[in-house]
């Protein structure tokens, strides 16, 4: 692997990677179901998943990676590895809201962004170089999906977690499902939740919280998260699929679903927004609904996130 811009960051975990006195690589989980925990994952684990993600975008010795990610976290880590798996040259840049804003080099094989960087990357001329983009940390929302389909750039929408060594599965921008990578699986356990069977990583099978959809091809469609779901007078409502629902009435205003205590129902579902005012209402969200509608809307100046710019959700 040839290291090239931001080296010292990068270089430290290379090292890291290629002491051959460990067998194992330090990682920290995402925290956005759970406080952050300290997890020690396979250095044969994470190779296996480089290499399939090679795989899959044709990546090899000729190749370009791009990384504008902190290596401190997996996705960043794991872009070191697919371009040490594959031995070809890898441009680091220290990581911002801009990446690649003077860039005119040669064609990139494979960049890896965050969605808050993804204004940025567009207002420059460097994206124009990438040939496949993957987004991950965080959801994407509805806008800015269509924005690249509109502008035709090649983007996948990532799903795996620290504990898999990164993504398992793809999303090409404008597809509802989520395709694996080579050698995994997907099936689903009695909740409805996604099960992942990797019998090539040590791990072998990783049950998650995640509600899925299996379209009978081997791919799926994520629906929301098994916790979030609210039980109002005997309805499951699945946030998520409200939010998927009612996000072009949103005009880009952050926003999620919650709920919080009712006397009627049990919990109710309301709509909590980042913003000094609404910039939908009650009557238009019971439109878009019916049963599920929110039964209020609540204004916040400002929501927690993560240290990947994901929204914390609170019950109320």
């Amino acid at each position: 692997m040839e290291l090239i811009g931001y080296i010292e960051e990068c270089s430290a975990f290379a090292s890291e990677w290629n002491d051959a006195g460990k067998d194992f690589v330090v990682a920290h989980t995402s925290g956005s179901t759970g406080a952050p925990k300290e997890i020690r994952l396979s250095k044969n684990d994470m190779a296996i998943s480089a290499r399939a993600t090679n795989r899959f975008f044709g990546i090899g010795s000729g190749s370009l990676l791009h990384l504008p990610l902190s290596p401190s976290y997996i996705a960043g880590k794991m872009m070191i590895v697919r371009a040490s798996e594959a031995d070809c040259v890898l441009l680091a840049e220290k990581p911002s809201s801009s990446p690649l804003a003077d860039y005119a080099g040669r064609d990139i094989t494979l960049s890896a962004v965050v969605p808050s960087q993804i204004p940025g990357l567009l207002n420059g001329k460097g994206w124009r170089k990438i040939d496949n983009l993957i987004i991950g940390g965080a959801p994407l929302s509805a806008a800015t999906e269509r924005k690249l389909q509109k502008i035709g750039v090649p983007a996948y929408a990532t799903y795996g977690m620290t504990e898999t060594c990164s993504h398992v599965a793809l999303r090409k921008l404008g597809s509802e499902l989520f395709r694996a990578l080579p050698g995994i699986s997907f099936s689903l356990d009695e909740r409805g939740c996604l099960a992942i069977d990797a019998p090539q990583f040590s791990f072998k099978r990783v049950v998650t919280n995640d509600l899925a959809e299996l379209d009978g091809t081997g791919a799926f469609r994520w629906l929301g998260r098994y916790d979030n779901v609210i039980n109002s007078g005997g309805i499951k409502i699945i946030p998520e699929v409200i939010e998927e629902r009612i996000a072009p009435l949103m005009c880009g205003v952050p926003f999620y679903v919650s709920s919080r205590e009712s006397e009627r129902w049990g919990r109710e579902a309301v709509l909590i927004v980042e913003e000094e005012t609404s910039p939908v209402s009650l009557a238009q969200l019971k439109e878009q609904l019916g049963v599920i509608c929110p039964k209020e809307i609540i204004c916040e100046p400002k929501f927690d996130r993560t240290s990947s710019s994901k929204i914390i959700r609170k019950k109320y």
